[in-house]
């Protein structure tokens, strides 16, 4: 939708709702996608939502994808980016950035990822995050050849982390508990049950080195060591020419 400017039916005298714009429309659209998940989001839905007909809503857009290629792109927009070309920055600092705000907003909004990977990402919000990513990237010092492969590297780690996040959380509210009560409530009966308690034994070490009082605390750590590794992989890559 992005390649073409959507040809309009008419004007407000021809019969276009008045009340409604594009951006009211999409920003109504994150609202419910975040609030009701992506199955259950639809154009009947939307319009009893905004007190309008389901056909208002195609005086500003042409179908359903390109109503969620748009709150794709507002999602997008809530990334904070930073400014590649600031005297004295780090690029490993500037790397992490962007890695934590997209794995922030992966988990605030649990349909951002099956979009990420329908559409073409090609909106002014998410051009304006790759744009970022590569700026960024290539300050490390990698050869041409290499600076896709890192970012592929370290943005499809969060995109998976995250999406993954964002499944556990969305799972732990169905629940009506707090994370750190489910994660208790599971982890003592798996530890009990004949076919998991092995595995949880083996891995009793390997939990306590980790450390973290939180379920939050425990994914951070997970997530900064794993960015970590990433990171010193990429300058391995520059000393090796």
């Amino acid at each position: 939708m992005w390649l073409e400017e959507k040809t309009r039916r008419g004007g407000r005298s021809g019969g276009q709702p008045s009340g409604l714009d594009r951006e009211r429309i999409t920003s109504v659209s994150v609202r419910l996608l975040d609030a009701e998940g992506l199955a259950k989001f639809s154009m009947r839905r939307l319009a009893g939502e905004l007190n309008v007909t389901a056909m208002s809503l195609y005086w500003y857009v042409d179908t359903k994808d390109d109503l969620l290629e748009l709150a794709l792109d507002v999602a997008f927009g809530e990334l904070r980016l930073p400014d590649p070309d600031a005297d004295g920055e780090d690029w490993r600092r500037q790397l992490r950035g962007l890695a934590t705000e997209y794995r922030a907003l992966l988990v605030r909004h649990p349909w951002l990822s099956p979009l990420a990977g329908r559409y073409l990402n090609i909106g002014p919000n998410s051009l304006a995050f790759s744009r970022a990513v590569q700026q960024v990237v290539r300050r490390a010092g990698l050869p041409a050849r290499g600076v896709t492969g890192a970012i592929s590297a370290v943005f499809q780690f969060v995109y998976g982390f995250g999406t993954i996040e964002a499944h556990f959380t969305a799972r732990i509210a169905d629940t009506g508990l707090s994370a750190d009560e489910y994660h208790r409530q599971a982890m003592a009966q798996v530890a009990e049950a004949p076919g998991t308690a092995e595995v949880i034994e083996e891995s009793k070490d390997l939990l306590a080195a980790r450390g973290g009082d939180t379920v939050d605390e425990m994914l951070d750590r997970d997530f900064t060591y794993a960015l970590d590794l990433l990171i010193a992989g990429i300058e391995a890559m520059v000393e090796r020419g």
